[in-house]
C-alpha cells in the first residue's frame, strides 16, 4: 500500500472534546476476530440520537473527522481506528490526539493531525457553515487548508 500524501474531502464536524476509544467503538464490539465490520459500531451510543452529526445527511461521505481536544484517549484499541476507517474517514483533526490512538492511526493509514485550538475552531465553523466545504490535508507540505483557513 502506497503511503497517503494528501487527504482532501468533506469533513464531519464532531467538535466534541475528550472522546475516548470506548465512545468511538464500545467494548462489546471487541469480541470480533476480523479487522472489518466495525463501521456500524462507530459512535454507537451517540448514533441513537437522530440529531447526532453522523446521522446528518449533509455530512454523508465525509472522509475527515474534526474533533475537540483529547481525541482517542482511553484504552489502546486499534478497533477504534478500524471503525473510523470503515466509515470512510482517512484523517482526524483535533487540537490534541492521544499518543496511542495516534500510533494506531498511523499504523493503519489514518492521518492524525493536531492543530492549534483556534484553527480547529475555525475549521469546524467553516464546515458547519458549508457542509460541502473541502478540507485538504497535505502530509508532504505539512499543511491543512479549508475555506478561510490555512495552517502549517
Amino acid at each position: 500500500m502506497e503511503p497517503t500524501r494528501v487527504v482532501a474531502g468533506r469533513a464531519l464536524p464532531l467538535g466534541r472534546a475528550n472522546v475516548d476509544t470506548d465512545q468511538i467503538i464500545p467494548s462489546h464490539w471487541l469480541k470480533r476476530l476480523e479487522r472489518t465490520g466495525y463501521g456500524p459500531g462507530l459512535f454507537e451510543a451517540w448514533r441513537k440520537d437522530p440529531t447526532f452529526v453522523l446521522n446528518d445527511d449533509r455530512y454523508r461521505g465525509a472522509n475527515i473527522l474534526i474533533a475537540g481536544a483529547n481525541f482517542g484517549g482511553g484504552s489502546s484499541r486499534e478497533h477504534a481506528v478500524w471503525a473510523l476507517q470503515e466509515a470512510g474517514f482517512r484523517a482526524v483533526i483535533a487540537p490534541t490526539i492521544a499518543d496511542i490512538f495516534k500510533s494506531n492511526a498511523i499504523k493503519n493509514g489514518v492521518v492524525p493531525v493536531e492543530l492549534a485550538p483556534d484553527t480547529v475552531s475555525r475549521l469546524l465553523a467553516a464546515v458547519v457553515a458549508n457542509p460541502q466545504a473541502v478540507i485538504t490535508v497535505d502530509i508532504a507540505l505539512r499543511t491543512v487548508a479549508g475555506p478561510g483557513v490555512k495552517a502549517s
